[in-house]
């Protein structure tokens, strides 16, 4: 590809199919994924809808049944046990919702961002400790231990323990599912910063919606694939103000299917096929009639 940049996240029609006695669950289905170094971006979806699946995949902790998951060039499903480790320890960080998985309790601030640069034997550990902790505007915290800290001070010390080894993508999951929507504010814009100065690949998994509100790219997903994208940008209007514009797109995939809306499906009662029209310009989608399909085979059915 020349000299253009390789994503930092890529997933290529990602399966990922949990079975049990008599009980097969496919829990992503096709799902394609990209994400471009320095992009900050949130994967929402409902529960159910796969979002934690593929993060157990891009973290190294479970495998695709099918497809292809790179992450800053490593392949993920041709990892040894040994290449797993060290991914996990030197390629991504991680912020889980749960303060046990990310900080040690007998450890203070200082030592748990120490930790990780130990195991790496980095010669920088104590100036590192002192500015990740200021990055992440917890300075104050540094000789506390987890128990004396709150809730948002203790995850945006966790943010810092997941740069201690200066990983290209830091993996988030539900970082503010635990927190109040001020502390939240304050979390997230602790990773918005850190994004900014540092430029690490960061992807929240949320339910939460309003996580959106502090990345540029936001990816809705919905039955085991990515349905929606929104992207951010800064405007300026015709008095010189400057104002956030907001874009709503579809996502199609490798194979040319697509989520409708489920607003939209309800609202023009769309159900089981829609008829589809090829415009100089665009196409158009609209319920099939009452009289069924055309003798044309113009209608298809919905994705």
């Amino acid at each position: 590809m020349g000299n253009e940049r390789q994503p930092h996240i890529l997933c290529e029609d990602v399966v990922r199919i949990f079975k049990g006695e008599g009980i097969e669950v496919q829990a992503l289905q096709g799902l394609n994924l990209t994400v471009m170094p320095g992009e900050m971006t949130a994967l929402v979806g409902a529960s159910g809808s796969g979002k934690s699946t593929l993060l157990t995949i891009l973290s190294g902790l479970d495998r695709p049944s099918a497809g292809k998951a790179q992450v800053a060039g490593v392949d993920l499903l041709g990892l040894s046990r040994k290449e797993r480790s060290r991914y996990q320890r030197e390629t991504v960080g991680f912020i889980w919702q749960q303060t046990p998985r990310n900080l040690l309790p007998y450890l203070t601030a200082a030592e748990n961002v120490a930790l990780p640069m130990a195991i790496t034997r980095r010669k920088d550990a104590d100036t590192r400790v002192a500015s990740l902790l200021e990055l992440a505007g917890v300075a104050h915290c540094r000789n506390r231990k987890p128990q004396e800290m709150s809730g948002g001070e203790q995850q945006r010390v966790a943010l810092a323990v997941a740069l201690s080894n200066e990983p290209k993508v830091i993996l988030a999951d539900e970082p503010t599912g635990e927190l109040d929507e001020h502390t939240s504010a304050e979390v997230l814009e602790a990773m918005r910063r850190v994004n900014e100065e540092l430029g690490t690949t960061t992807l929240i998994v949320t339910h939460d919606p309003t996580v959106s509100e502090h990345v540029k790219r936001t990816v809705q997903i919905r039955d085991g694939r990515c349905s929606t994208e929104t992207l951010r940008r800064t405007g300026v209007n015709n008095d010189g103000d400057e104002h956030l514009i907001a874009e709503e797109f579809a996502v199609i995939d490798r194979v040319g299917r697509l989520q409708l809306p489920q607003e939209f499906m309800e609202s023009l009662d769309m159900k089981d096929r829609v008829r589809l029209g090829l415009e100089p310009d665009h196409v158009r989608v609209t319920p099939a009639s009452a009289d069924g399909p055309s003798a044309s085979g113009a209608s298809e059915e919905t994705p």
